[in-house]
């Protein structure tokens, strides 16, 4: 494994804490609610441990692209993504899952904690976004904010001041 491979540094990127992110939200004027719970590694965790948490619960998939590109695509739960079909949607790319050490490197978390509040430290904008147009007409989304043992509920509106407020620019397109 080389250097830029290695989980264990972020490069040029900060390792920020789930406070940082509650903090980041609270300057924004971003109304939140976060949630304890038990590690949640999976959707089927995410189902049979959760709770009764409002909203609509997403998925996040940190995926690799040609020449190491990488992707955070944003979905419901439920949806069926196909890997080839957002590939060819994204100019052919070959999609590929992001293994956990580069998931560190770019995004600081490890599989389980993978969320937009991620880009909090993808300080050089390394990973482009994603989000799935049906999600964005729900009341509430769900995320884990940098840990997998608690899920933080904003609006869509939110999402996207967040996100723009890591330099990001998401892509929002229709995954059904």
């Amino acid at each position: 494994m080389s250097e830029s491979d290695n989980g264990n540094t972020l490069g040029n990127n900060a390792q920020s804490s789930t406070d940082d992110v509650l903090k980041r939200l609270e300057t924004l004027g971003i109304a939140s609610t976060t949630y304890d719970h038990p590690p949640l590694f999976t959707v089927e965790d995410s189902k049979s441990l959760r709770g009764p948490i409002p909203g609509d619960h997403l998925k996040n998939l940190f995926l690799r692209g040609k020449k190491s590109q990488m992707w955070l695509i944003v979905c419901r739960e439920d949806l069926v993504v196909n890997l080839k079909e957002i590939g060819s949607r994204l100019g052919g790319q070959r999609l590929s899952f992001g293994s956990p050490e580069r998931l560190f490197k770019y995004l600081g978390v490890i599989p389980g904690a993978v969320s937009p509040f991620a880009l909090i430290n993808d300080v050089n904008q390394d990973v482009d976004v994603i989000l799935d147009k049906g999600m964005m007409s729900s009341s509430l989304l769900n995320f884990h904010p940098i840990t997998n043992e608690k899920t933080t509920s904003i609006s869509p509106d939110d999402l996207l001041k967040y996100i723009g407020s890591c330099g990001h620019q998401p892509k929002i397109i229709d995954l059904e």
